[in-house]
């Protein structure tokens, strides 16, 4: 989809300011590798990301403390990084998502009140 005047930058900026969040809410319940962190962000409409964005987005995660990481052997290939939320994570989370609710309805009320005022 095409949108006029960088409305498609604007909507690319937020999907990168959120995506750290998206992550985190995805390792609340268990530890996951970088490749299934992909895919299940993927799988959620507009979150489409790959490797090369969420390799420096977890790295930068680590850095921060939010997530901690450990090698693990596999199956199928070489060992592969698990990353799991840490308690500075759960409260990096919690924060964005008890200010993300009335941001959200902030911007949905603007958008939905947009053609009342014509």
């Amino acid at each position: 989809m095409v949108l006029p005047g960088g409305a498609r930058s604007g909507v690319s900026q937020l999907r990168r300011g959120v995506l750290q969040f998206c992550v985190l809410a995805l390792l609340r319940n268990g530890e996951r590798y970088a490749f299934e962190l992909v895919r299940e962000l993927c799988d959620a409409h507009g979150l489409m990301t790959s490797e090369g964005t969420i390799y420096p987005l977890l790295s930068r995660l680590r850095k921060e403390g939010w997530v901690s990481t450990v090698w693990k052997e596999s199956d199928s290939g070489p060992p592969r990084r698990y990353y799991t939320l840490t308690a500075t994570g759960r409260r990096a989370l919690a924060e964005f998502a008890s200010e993300w609710g009335p941001f959200r309805a902030a911007i949905d009320n603007l958008l939905d009140s947009e053609g009342s005022h014509e």
